[in-house]
C-alpha cells in the first residue's frame, strides 16, 4: 500500500507543505513549510520577508512564481536539502505529527499532487515524488535517532 497525501486528501493531509504547521528556521518563524521553502529561492531580503509574511501558503508560492527571474543561481543544486530541513523541522517540533509519520510503517509515501511531477507523483503517477521520498527519509532518520 502507498500512503498518498495532498492538501485535499482524506488522510495524511497534515504531511502537505501547505498544512498550517509553522516552523522556526534560520532565526525566523515561518507560517508553513511552503512559506519557508519558497522564500529560500531568493537572496533578496525584502522578497524573502514578503514571502515569509504571506498570510496563506498559496500567496507565498504565487509571490515566488512571479519572481522566477530572481531565483538564486544555485537553487537547483540545493532545493532538495532545503525541503528536507524544513520538513524535518515540522516533524521535530510536533511529537503527535511525528507519531503519525512513524505509524506509516514501511509503506511508500507519495505526494499525490496531479500538477507536480517533481515533488509529487503528477497526473499520471510517473512523477519523481521527491517530497514523498523526503518523508520516507525523515521517517528512517527518526527511527535511527538522527539529530
Amino acid at each position: 500500500m502507498v500512503i498518498r497525501f495532498f492538501s485535499q486528501s482524506e488522510t495524511h493531509r497534515e504531511f502537505c507543505n501547505f498544512a498550517p504547521f509553522g516552523i522556526d528556521l534560520d532565526g525566523a518563524w515561518w507560517a508553513t513549510v511552503e512559506n519557508y521553502y519558497q522564500a529560500q529561492k531568493f537572496t533578496d531580503a525584502d522578497l524573502r520577508q514578503s514571502i515569509r509574511l504571506a498570510e496563506q501558503p498559496i500567496i507565498a508560492k504565487t509571490l515566488a512564481d512571479t519572481n522566477n527571474a530572481a531565483i538564486r543561481p544555485d537553487w537547483e543544486a540545493i532545493k532538495d536539502e532545503v525541503m528536507y530541513r524544513a520538513v524535518w523541522r515540522k516533524f521535530e517540533l510536533r511529537p503527535a505529527l511525528k507519531a503519525v509519520l512513524l505509524a506509516t510503517g514501511e509503506e511508500d509515501i507519495a505526494e499525490a499532487n496531479p500538477a507536480d511531477n517533481y515533488w509529487g507523483t503528477g497526473r499520471d503517477s510517473t512523477g519523481l515524488n521527491k517530497l514523498g521520498k523526503i518523508m520516507s527519509r525523515i521517517r528512517a532518520d527518526l527511527r535511527a535517532g538522527a539529530r
